[in-house]
């Protein structure tokens, strides 16, 4: 079975994106699985439900999106083994800039935006930067120009990484996407994988619960900003 790991921004498309895809997958023979990790609540599954693909979901609640995605992402590859899947995609959560559920040796795809302004780009971390397939959304909104100013901002900030648009409307460009999954490498086991990237550190108070406000409430991984201002004084 291929594993594929599909990240983005929130509202970039992820979901249309992996519909359509997934189709051209169905289209050549190959049985395809999604899990669709999320923060609070979904109703995608019944968008993958009613295209006949099997789909399990995982809500993290109040537990960071990516930590949630590494605890459970095991359990998920034997789910898909279960089901008989050629292909497993995983949907994360619409994840801040910081994060990246991108493993070594598994397909790493990262959906942008290309409304969301040409530097953003460089503003995106690991899961743009370390992605193997960088898939961009809404192209048919913005002209000629743009589209090719927002690529070549997507190559400077990833030069190794495959740039393409995809319609996920018209499914437009989902062939070419099509086409590099089926090339993915096969994922019989995650036991010694390693993430590309560490996730952002969670060890403050307010990730166990704590909401009262001030320096005697916070202890652990506590970062505080610098202002000129007072390094003058």
């Amino acid at each position: 079975m291929q594993l594929i790991t599909v990240a983005g921004s929130p509202s970039v498309g992820k979901t249309s994106v992996i519909l359509r895809v997934a189709e051209q997958l169905q289209n050549a023979g190959r049985k395809v699985g999604v899990v669709k990790f999320d923060a609070l609540s979904t109703s995608d599954d019944q968008l993958y439900a009613q295209k006949g693909l099997p789909v399990t979901v995982g809500l993290a609640g109040s537990l960071c999106p990516d930590h949630y995605f590494v605890s459970n992402v095991e359990d998920c590859l034997a789910w898909g083994e279960r089901q008989d899947l050629d292909v497993l995609i995983t949907e994360s959560a619409g994840l801040c800039n910081r994060c990246s559920p991108h493993i070594d040796g598994v397909l790493a795809v990262c959906v942008v935006d290309a409304l969301a302004g040409v530097h953003t780009p460089k503003k995106i971390g690991p899961m743009l930067r370390l992605a193997d397939l960088v898939v961009i959304t809404k192209g048919d909104i913005i002209s000629q120009v743009e589209r090719e100013v927002f690529a070549f901002h997507v190559r400077l900030a990833n030069p190794g990484a495959r740039a393409l648009f995809c319609n996920g409307i018209t499914g437009q460009g989902a062939s070419d996407i099509a086409r590099h999954l089926q090339a993915a490498p096969q994922t019989p086991t995650l036991s010694g994988s390693r993430l590309r990237f560490s996730m952002p550190a969670a060890v403050c108070p307010y990730c166990v619960g704590e909401t009262a406000i001030g320096e005697t409430h916070q202890r652990g991984n506590v970062k505080k900003m610098r202002f000129v201002d007072l390094e003058n004084t």
